[in-house]
């Protein structure tokens, strides 16, 4: 298994750079690539908008010998064109017969909703708390090559429209949260501090 995180968006909402958040000890990047460990052999992380702040990062976190998993940084030049270039470019590195793919600010997951999803079999897999679907989502290679064949200007929604998604329910509210705003951010603090 590998994993695709997308940390290359513009933060515009944020009115901060969303990524290099502290959440306890952990920033909200870390936090969102640490779910990972013992399920993943890689991990790309896919940086746009402020690359330089996301490498920082990730060296750090490689730093720390932490993980298991090869972390990988992967800078895509159409960052500005919208989030699909960036799965594009993440998903064209992937060689593992399936993936995780989340946005670089869902720090909230839990560990274990990462490894029931990616013990669940299907070509499109979902987390879904309150009948809503969350992150991470898991895809096949069959879907890979729909990402990559698909226009840029398209989006992720269109091309799982092709596939039957399978939507596991979690007890994890975490699946739906993630820093969009300073609200949000807000609410991940309190959130974090209660688990």
């Amino acid at each position: 298994m590998e994993a695709v995180v997308l940390a290359a968006g513009y933060s515009s909402r944020a009115k901060a750079f969303k990524m290099t958040l502290p959440l306890g000890q952990m920033t909200v990047l870390e936090h969102t690539i640490s779910k990972f460990e013992g399920l993943c052999s890689r991990v790309i992380v896919i940086g746009g908008f402020k690359a330089e702040h996301v490498q920082e990062e990730m060296a750090k976190i490689c730093d720390k010998n932490a993980y298991s998993f090869q972390i990988k940084f992967v800078f895509n030049k159409n960052f500005s064109k919208g989030m699909f270039t960036s799965i594009q470019k993440g998903v064209s590195e992937i060689i593992a017969p399936c993936f995780f793919i989340t946005p670089g600010d869902c720090p909230l997951v839990k560990k274990e909703t990462v490894r029931q999803l990616a013990e669940h079999k299907g070509n499109v897999v979902i987390p879904s708390f309150n009948y809503k679907g969350g992150h991470p989502i898991k895809l096949s290679s069959e879907v890979k090559q729909k990402i990559l064949d698909t226009n840029p200007e398209s989006n992720l929604r269109e091309v799982l429209g092709g596939f039957e998604k399978k939507y596991m329910n979690v007890d994890d509210p975490g699946v739906l949260m993630d820093v969009d705003t300073p609200e949000d951010y807000q609410k991940a603090i309190e959130y974090y501090d209660k688990v």
